[in-house]
């Protein structure tokens, strides 16, 4: 089955007085949807466009495997386990919540910033925080989240050109860049596809596209 939400369908959040805009795939915050709460171990899909100066003050997180890839711009990261960096487009960066941690995320510069946060529960909550960024992942290197049985694949595509999802209990595709065709169905930027039970649909990107791609098995 493949289940589609349009980019234009997310909860809007943020500060827009602040500078922040938020855009939630998945009953967020104060927008509570009983009936989307997670796919597989997605517990939050967040589109955040940061002007420059704006930013996240320091906010708790726990239980929470928090993986982002920024679309644009740089990211600035700093939390309380002593780790700062900066992050920029082509990186993954993962903060490992555990039995808690507080962080700030700022754009720093002078350009606006863009990326998306993808909130994954782990299999067993608790433990220590852990942090890395993982600079410039390749397309034929999947980033693995074991604590959430999770990989992320990274594809970036030429038009005309296919990608096979993987087989998984649930599959989770978001678009970053461009357009692809999933079966039938035409996705653009901010649309996501959530697949089950479908043994590895093709993706054809119809222009030049880049796509996050989810497998779970947890």
């Amino acid at each position: 089955m493949i289940d589609v939400r349009r980019s234009g369908d997310r909860y809007q959040g943020g500060e827009p007085d602040a500078g922040i805009a938020s855009f939630h795939a998945f009953s967020f915050g104060s927008h509570y949807d009983p009936d989307n709460l997670r796919f597989g171990a997605i517990l939050a899909c967040n589109e955040e466009r940061l002007a420059p100066g704006a930013g996240f003050d320091e906010h708790p997180h726990s239980h929470t495997e928090i993986v982002t890839w920024v679309v644009s711009g740089e990211l600035t990261h700093r939390d309380s386990t002593g780790h700062e960096s900066l992050v920029r487009p082509g990186d993954v960066q993962r903060l490992s919540s555990g039995g808690g941690v507080r962080h700030v995320e700022r754009n720093d510069g002078v350009e606006p910033l863009t990326f998306v946060q993808m909130w994954l529960a782990p299999r067993t909550p608790g433990g220590e925080p852990t942090y890395e960024v993982v600079r410039g992942i390749a397309d034929s290197t999947p980033y693995d989240v074991p604590a959430a049985g999770a990989m992320l694949h990274v594809r970036r595509l030429a038009e005309g050109e296919r990608t096979e999802l993987p087989t998984a209990p649930h599959v989770y595709l978001h678009v970053v860049h461009g357009e692809v065709r999933l079966g039938d169905t035409e996705l653009g930027p901010g649309d996501a596809a959530r697949v089950t039970e479908t043994v590895g649909p093709e993706a054809l990107a119809t222009t030049r596209a880049s796509v996050l791609i989810w497998e779970m098995h947890g």
